[in-house]
């Protein structure tokens, strides 16, 4: 045997040992060791969003409870305060869709007026 081949022999025995070698030690350390990490990545990613939701509530429950009681009453006096404000500017405004603005009557009689002086 020539010694380019034998040369080329122990080269291509050689690289198919490493690639064989590599390769088990990949699918059977490595790949099992990183799914199961991966694995574990899910479970606690999963985990989360419970625990944050249980923690927002039991967080706001305190909150409120920790809220003395005069303020819950300026709360609801101001809130009621502007939900009656609203209510009547919506039902002023309502009105104007069928009664016409006041803006539009008063243009209309200063035009009428206008008008009488031109005469």
């Amino acid at each position: 045997m020539p010694v380019w081949a034998q040369i080329l022999t122990q080269v291509l025995l050689t690289a198919a040992t490493v690639t064989a070698v590599l390769s088990g030690f990949w699918f059977w350390v490595v790949k099992p060791w990183l799914a199961e990490r991966i694995q574990d990545l899910i479970d606690t990613a999963n985990e989360i969003e419970p625990k944050v939701t249980s923690g927002v509530q039991k967080g706001v429950a305190e909150s409120i409870r920790q809220i003395p009681q005069s303020a819950w009453d300026g709360a609801t006096r101001e809130s009621t305060r502007q939900f009656l404000k609203f209510g009547s500017n919506l039902f002023e405004n309502g009105l104007s869709t069928f009664l016409g603005a006041a803006a539009e009557e008063q243009q209309a009689n200063q035009a009428r007026s206008a008008e009488k002086r031109d005469r």
